[in-house]
């Protein structure tokens, strides 16, 4: 997985495209502003301000307060790559947010989703 053009890519504009999937299935966007805030540490204001800021993805998650440590059980198939053999530690992140807003998407319980 070579593709690091998405680490400069603005997460506002991945966001979007993330609400915009999960309200096609009838979902929220409290919903992906639920599961950011578990995986990163952010709280609705701080999350608030890295969008206005039209943060990168490679700043997002380098100034996320605190990943959350259940992220690692995280797992599956995202893009074709399984999630827990990504390497880079970045492109997981990433991928950990995708397979977290696909999850939504799909309908499954929050509480699944996080992991309690």
């Amino acid at each position: 997985m070579n593709n690091t053009r998405i680490f400069k890519t603005s997460f506002a504009s991945v966001y979007k495209l993330y609400i915009n999937k999960v309200e096609r299935k009838g979902k929220t966007k409290a919903d992906v502003d639920t599961v950011t805030c578990w995986l990163t540490g952010y709280d609705m204001a701080s999350l608030q301000e890295q969008i206005d800021k039209q943060t990168d993805f490679e700043t997002f998650f380098g100034q996320a307060p605190k990943m959350n440590p259940n992220a690692s059980k995280i797992t599956g198939l995202i893009c074709g790559y399984r999630i827990e053999a990504i390497e880079d530690p970045l492109m997981q992140k990433i991928r950990y947010l995708d397979k977290l807003v696909d999850e939504i998407a799909k309908g499954r319980a929050m509480e699944k989703i996080l992991r309690t």
